[in-house]
C-alpha cells in the first residue's frame, strides 16, 4: 500500500495543481462509486445497458475508485496501511463473534 501511495505521490508531484481539495476529492470519489454501481446494475441488476452506451469494466472502475482514495489519503497525509491495520484489527477483535465462521 505505501508504495501504490508512493506512486501516485509521485504522479500527482508532477502537476502544479496538486492535489484537489478534499470537498472536491468526496465529490470525485462519489463519481466514481456511482459509475461502480452503474456497472454494477448493468452486469447484475435489471437495467441493461443501452446500445449506444461505452463498455466499462468493473475493474477499471474499481482501479479508478482505488486511485482517488489514495489520492484522499495523501493530499491528507494518511498511511493507508496503517489505517487498514487497525480497522482490521477492529473487526478481528470488536466483531471476532458477530458471524457464523466457516467450518474447517
Amino acid at each position: 500500500m505505501k508504495q501504490m501511495q508512493q506512486v501516485v505521490d509521485k504522479y500527482i508531484s508532477q502537476f502544479k495543481e496538486g492535489y484537489f481539495h478534499p470537498l472536491s476529492m468526496l465529490a470525485r470519489m462519489t463519481e466514481e462509486v456511482g459509475e461502480l454501481a452503474r456497472e454494477v446494475n448493468h452486469r447484475f441488476g435489471e437495467k441493461p445497458k443501452k446500445a449506444e452506451e461505452e463498455e466499462k469494466s468493473m475493474e477499471m472502475e474499481l482501479g479508478d475508485m482505488l486511485f482517488i482514495l489514495i489520492c484522499f489519503a495523501n493530499s491528507l497525509h494518511i498511511d493507508l496501511e496503517d489505517a487498514f491495520d487497525r480497522v482490521m484489527h477492529k473487526y478481528n477483535t470488536r466483531d471476532a463473534d458477530r458471524w457464523t465462521r466457516v467450518e474447517e
